[in-house]
């Protein structure tokens, strides 16, 4: 997908900018694939968060291989789409969508709708599975901050004086 994406913007880039975008394609596998380890790594505790909190409400946990698999792949998904946050502020810093004092101001929108995002992605209501995907969520959204200030910083460089005073 990223690739397709990069072909239909690479014919309106600069040969610096096409540079950089064929240097994103393999850092988007490099960030999906991260979420996907992340999330490999913390289902153990995730499944065991989710049988204490039904033995604590007094039910009996049953996994069907439908269910359980069905539930692994769907963080993986979502956890392996969020990673990819960081290079995508990156890119929209880059272009003059974002800008990082907006981020940095409005971080604590940003954690609300990361805790409903986190929410709507764990299927199950117990805080310690959502917080397993809201925290590197937040990691992720002020590592973004910082990214989109070194992407703007690069762009205000690459701009004419013109451009830059308006």
């Amino acid at each position: 997908i990223a690739f397709e994406l990069w072909l239909f913007a690479a014919p309106g880039l600069r040969p610096r900018e096409r540079k950089i975008g064929l240097l994103g394609i393999p850092l988007a596998a490099i960030f999906f694939i991260s979420g996907v380890a992340f999330t490999y790594r913390i289902m153990p505790e995730a499944i065991n968060a989710l049988e204490l909190f039904n033995e604590y409400m007094g039910f009996s946990t049953n996994w069907r291989p439908n269910s359980y698999y069905g539930f692994v792949t769907n963080l993986m998904f979502w956890l392996g789409v969020f990673f990819e946050f960081p290079l995508v502020i990156y890119i929209l810093t880059s272009v003059g969508l974002v800008k990082p004092r907006a981020l940095q101001q409005q971080w604590r929108l940003a954690i609300v709708i990361i805790a409903i995002m986190a929410a709507m992605v764990t299927p199950t209501v117990d805080p310690i599975n959502m917080a397993l995907v809201m925290v590197p969520m937040s990691l992720l959204y002020f590592i973004s901050i910082g990214l989109s200030y070194i992407a703007y910083a690069g762009r205000r460089r690459s701009l004419p004086e013109t451009e830059t005073s308006v």
